[in-house]
């Protein structure tokens, strides 16, 4: 291996606090837009319609305006962070291996994510791109910022149909990461089944992915 890409939300980044807020901008309460959004995901629908559901005839991208104007919009920080994100990341680069994150976010997450001053190459989002997982795409474009040839590149994400199915049919390599909502909901699935590793945590990964190098 010589490139290790990772999506972004419930891979690296918990999404309490990004529901959280929309549910609170929204006027409901948090736990009942957390359910709607595992029952539209559930039915293989974009999370963004949860939102919808709440609000028929929304207009996200103005609705992510009017919460910045408002001083309420998004935010993340070290405490959004998986335990294990730092010290991964940090591992993976010392060993040599090019470490990029890559996942379907706003323009915003991604000067978050920089701001955080992460051990990684490169950090790029769906929004920075125009092109959403899982669109082949957004996969080329990975390899393309991994700058590795596909089947020397690892994509890790939590998402099978997201994040597995894709890398694999892009010739990428993948780690299905079995935390967050939708990698328990589908850790049995056949799109799960394709990862080349699966893994509770990265910690593993790291011993995982650099062990034929050392």
């Amino acid at each position: 291996m010589e490139s290790v890409v990772f999506d972004i939300g419930s891979t690296l980044v918990r999404e309490d606090r990004y529901w959280g807020a929309w549910a609170d901008w929204l006027g409901v309460p948090r736990h009942t837009l957390s359910a709607l959004v595992g029952a539209v995901v559930a039915q293989g629908r974009d999370d963004g319609d949860a939102i919808r559901l709440v609000r028929p005839g929304v207009d996200i991208e103005a609705e992510r305006r009017a919460r910045e104007a408002a001083g309420r919009g998004e935010w993340l920080d070290e405490s959004d962070l998986y335990p294990d994100v730092r010290s991964a990341l940090g591992a993976l680069r010392a060993s040599g291996l090019r470490v990029v994150l890559a996942g379907n976010q706003s323009l915003r997450a991604g000067e978050l994510l920089r701001g955080l001053g992460l051990p990684v190459d490169a950090v790029a989002t769906s929004s920075e791109w125009g092109v959403a997982k899982p669109d082949p795409e957004f996969f080329r474009r990975v390899a393309e910022l991994g700058g590795a040839a596909p089947g020397d590149t690892v994509y890790v994400g939590d998402y099978p149909a997201f994040d597995i199915r894709p890398a694999k049919a892009a010739g990428l390599r993948a780690a299905h990461i079995r935390r967050g909502p939708w990698a328990y909901l589908w850790a049995d699935t056949a799109d799960a089944a394709m990862a080349d590793w699966r893994i509770d945590s990265l910690d593993r990964l790291v011993e995982t992915v650099t062990e034929p190098r050392m």
